[in-house]
């Protein structure tokens, strides 16, 4: 059930949509590549392509039965050749771009998973699919150049209509900062450079910190320390950057036994090792100034004998004990001091990000295998298009050996092969892409599953997109959305799309929990199937509760405690139109006050519907109902207008309970598909009341309402509402000095000179 709380959300706004004139594309595939797919298949000991085709039959079942209106026509498996074949394609123009490339660096290791994970899928020491005991390793992979965009995709998200908390946690995952990069020089003759984005204390420098995974630890330890600094790096490998980053937790370190010069003063400082410095913001080292900075200042608490130097008075925002610039305003002495460095070669402006490149490979058997060779005379040699797609070969035994090495390396015949360049003796890559590389152009290939002459057919790419609406959950903030925008842009940049941004509009469903407060999942046996609710209650109620149990945005546990008053309410509506039509004969009169709150319902549906508040659009309609109810039981019902009410109100309806519609709309005389029907729409004079009701207020607290024809003219309202005797009662005799009128709403009246 937890799958319906965006799924049938998004039907019911293609049903809608589709009503209302537009052609709605509304189609589903399967993400069916990368590790979670994988570890499936090990543990039940069957290869990933069967779990996968069984998962996603189960899956496609259960979408059939919630009555999700997709074109299966265009549905798409990342997995199969016909897909993947143009994920590759895409790498290849990655490659070309300069925007792919192969590095050796430090990683993130999942011992359980047994592969490279990125940045984005590790917290406090635990990965993405919940394995703890994840450390780093130096190991080489794939890289795709995201932070040459880095700019590029903030300024972006000023252009999209999103949620402001995704598009913050963007912002703050790429970690824009303006400072200066400066040299410190070691006394063997090594350049340290560190990011600073407060130049102006570079006089209070008394350390340098690197991070563990620095890569100049190893030249600049001298022999007395080597031994001390090799643990502290073992020890600190461990442990999470979110755990490294966490402010109540004491900062440690170890000396290198090195010393730097401080290019402003000449002061040697004593350079350390800290895990509270991360290799991924910045140079990966900083300049220590305990004097004014609270983490430094943490740091030398632990180790007294690193002094502190005060070099700004806080009080007058000055600089003080900065020879030259002592008496400078802060910024002033930053601008100096950055020109100084400029001019002397030691140093200059620079803007960093913590965001990191992309690490895109992963030592697994389940993925996108990586269409380049390795040759020895050649290097790195990318496969000519015409040899894709590179077919992922069978494997009886695929699981991780825990060497580091991928699955694919123990298929020989796989792994040897020519040179595409040179015709010698070549190695296949072995490792696949990580299954963010599939989910970051999918949705173009909707526009056109079927195309073989290229990943989507440009004039359906042009039709369709970008996504008009584009649903789903936060947790995709800084991994899948980021990745697609990335993706995207560099898509406009080679001349490919029309647009940078693949989904303008965003909305966030909130999850729908076991009734324990914890995400179904078979492995805790809180599975809430879609299967046993539609027995127990049917389809319609179903797809009613997921939407009317809580706004759309909201997580919230499953409960059934409120399914039967959705039950009722469609019971109620089957034997209002089942009574009416058994009864019906033919009526002429014309009911003015149901015809105007059928109007106001056309309105109040569709602005709902638009902004996705669905528990609310119900709720109107359970209203409208009782209000249908009572002319039913009063005998009021035989009136031209009652039926007309009935067809509105089965066309309101249908997007969320479509087959209890569909049924009534056939059953009451009408031969074509319900959904097939326009949507109505209302008149606005028809929808106005003939009453208004005003609020009277004398010096700000009201004193008697008001009921005055609508639309009433404003000096006709202030002349009534001066004669109402409540009003003149609290007057007595005072002057008036002011009548302020909020049109619809309050009149005050104040009194005074």
């Amino acid at each position: 059930m937890g799958h319906g709380r965006n799924y049938i959300p998004t039907d019911v706004m293609a049903r809608f949509k589709r009503m209302q004139g537009y052609n709605v594309l509304h189609p589903m595939g399967w993400d069916s590549f990368g590790e979670p797919a994988e570890q499936f298949a090990i543990k039940h000991g069957v290869h990933p392509r069967v779990t996968t085709d069984r998962n996603t039959a189960r899956f496609k079942q259960q979408m059939h039965l919630m009555g999700k209106g997709i074109d299966w026509d265009r549905e798409i498996d990342s997995s199969r050749p016909e897909f993947y074949r143009w994920t590759q394609w895409f790498f290849l123009l990655l490659y070309r771009r300069g925007l792919a490339y192969r590095d050796l660096n430090w990683q993130w290791w999942c011992p359980t998973c047994r592969t490279t994970l990125s940045s984005h899928e590790v917290t406090d020491g635990v990965c993405w699919r919940g394995h703890s005991g994840v450390t780093r390793r130096e190991i080489p992979a794939w890289y795709f150049r995201i932070t040459a965009y880095a700019d590029r995709l903030l300024s972006g998200l000023e252009t999209l209509d999103w949620p402001e908390s995704i598009k913050a946690l963007q912002r703050n995952w790429i970690g824009r900062s303006e400072g200066a990069e400066v040299m410190f020089r070691t006394q063997s003759g090594e350049t340290i450079p560190v990011f600073t984005t407060r130049p102006e204390t570079i006089y209070g420098v008394t350390f340098l910190a690197l991070a563990p995974e620095h890569p100049l630890i190893a030249r600049i330890t001298t022999d007395a320390q080597r031994a001390e600094v090799e643990a502290y790096m073992t020890q600190a490998a461990r442990r999470s950057e979110i755990e490294r980053m966490t402010e109540d937790r004491e900062k440690t370190g170890v000396f290198t036994g090195c010393y730097a010069t401080n290019p402003l003063n000449g002061e040697a400082v004593p350079v350390w090792v800290a895990d509270y410095v991360l290799p991924a913001y910045g140079t990966g080292a900083i300049m220590g100034v305990p004097a004014h900075d609270e983490r430094d200042q943490a740091f030398v608490r632990r180790y007294p004998q690193i002094p502190e130097r005060r070099v700004i008075d806080e009080q007058h925002g000055r600089l003080v004990q900065c020879g030259p610039l002592s008496g400078l305003s802060c910024a002033e002495g930053a601008r100096r001091i950055i020109e100084h460095l400029e001019a002397e070669g030691m140093g200059k402006r620079a803007i960093r990000y913590r965001m990191r490149d992309w690490l895109i490979s992963r030592q697994r058997y389940w993925g996108t295998p990586i269409p380049v060779v390795h040759c020895a005379a050649c290097g790195v040699v990318p496969l000519p298009e015409e040899q894709l797609p590179l077919l992922l070969p069978e494997m009886s035994s695929f699981e991780p050996d825990g060497t580091g090495s991928a699955p694919l390396a123990r298929v020989p015949e796989f792994v040897q092969t020519a040179c595409p360049r040179c015709g010698g003796a070549a190695r296949r890559e072995t490792d696949t892409l990580g299954g963010f590389a599939c989910s970051s152009w999918y949705y173009l290939r909707f526009a056109s599953p079927k195309y073989t002459e290229g990943p989507f057919e440009p004039a359906a790419m042009r039709y369709w997109l970008p996504v008009d609406l584009y649903v789903g959950g936060s947790e995709h903030a800084t991994l899948h959305l980021l990745y697609a925008r990335f993706w995207t842009k560099v898509l406009y940049d080679a001349g490919l799309v029309p647009f940078q941004e693949p989904f303008p509009r965003l909305r966030n469903q909130g999850q729908l929990l076991a009734p324990d407060g914890q995400r179904m999942a078979k492995s805790r046996g809180n599975v809430i199937t879609p299967e046993h609710i539609a027995a127990t209650y049917g389809v319609d109620t179903l797809r009613v509760y997921e939407l009317f149990i809580a706004p759309f945005e909201q997580t919230v546990n499953w409960s059934e405690q409120g399914i039967s008053g959705v039950r009722r309410f469609l019971n109620r509506v089957w034997e209002l139109y089942a009574g009416t039509y058994a009864a019906s004969s033919s009526a002429t009169a014309h009911d003015a006050e149901l015809d105007r709150l059928t109007q106001k319902l056309i309105r109040r549906v569709i602005g709902l519907l638009e902004e996705m508040k669905y528990n609310s659009m119900i709720a109107a309609c359970m209203e409208y109902m009782n209000v249908l109810r009572e002319r039913w039981q009063a005998g009021r019902w035989q009136t031209a207008t009652f039926h007309q009410a009935l067809d509105t109100f089965l066309l309101l309806l249908a997007p969320i309970a479509p087959h209890i519609t569909e049924e009534l709309w056939r059953l009451t005389g009408h031969q074509e598909s319900i959904h097939r029907q326009a949507w109505p729409i209302w008149d606005e004079q028809r929808a106005a009341d003939e009453t208004q009701r005003l609020a009277i207020q004398v010096n700000g607290r009201v004193r008697c309402v008001m009921v005055v024809p609508a639309g009433l003219p404003e000096e006709q309202a202030r002349s009534m509402a001066l004669e109402q005797p409540e009003v003149r009662r609290h007057l007595r005799e005072q002057p008036v000095s002011r009548v302020y009128y909020v049109p619809g709403r309050i009149i005050n009246i104040v009194t005074g000179n």
